[in-house]
Formats: C-alpha cells, structure tokens, sequence
C-alpha cells in the first residue's frame, strides 16, 4: 500500500492496518526507525516526570557545527 504524506508530515494510516497494529486515534503512537524503515506501533504515554528526565539525558549532546542563532535562522529560511 503506499499513501502520500502532507507538507506537514501527516500520514493516512488505512483503518484496518490501524486496527490489526492496534493504533487507536487519541493514543500514543510510537515512531522507530528501524533497519531503514519507519516503523510504527502502540505507545505508551509517559509522565511529566519521565518526560523531563528523557530531556535531560541528551540535553548538550547535539553539535550541529553552528550557534543557535545560525541554525534558527537556516530553519526560518531567513537570507
């Protein structure tokens, strides 16, 4: 099956692949890549406190080789 994806990045997911995946619309949605595939599943929906915790283990770790100014301004598009 293939499906077009919105300049947003939103998917169709047909109902019974939803169904038989176990996806349910309000719920959690897990989204992996995997051996060069995305792959998605149930999630579970975590806490505040887990939330914060996942934040903290890689807050610092992305260089991208340039300030944060620079970088907002290459997402922005500004010349």
């Amino acid at each position: 099956m293939t499906t077009n994806m919105t300049s947003k990045g939103q998917v169709t997911i047909p109902k019974r692949m939803r169904d038989a995946a176990g996806l349910k619309p309000g719920k959690p949605v897990s989204v992996d890549f995997v051996d060069g595939k995305v792959v998605l599943s149930p999630g579970k929906k975590i806490g505040k406190s887990e939330f914060r915790k996942r934040l903290e283990k890689v807050r610092g770790t992305l260089n991208l080789g340039m300030t944060t100014d620079e970088f907002m301004k290459l997402m922005r598009g500004d010349d």
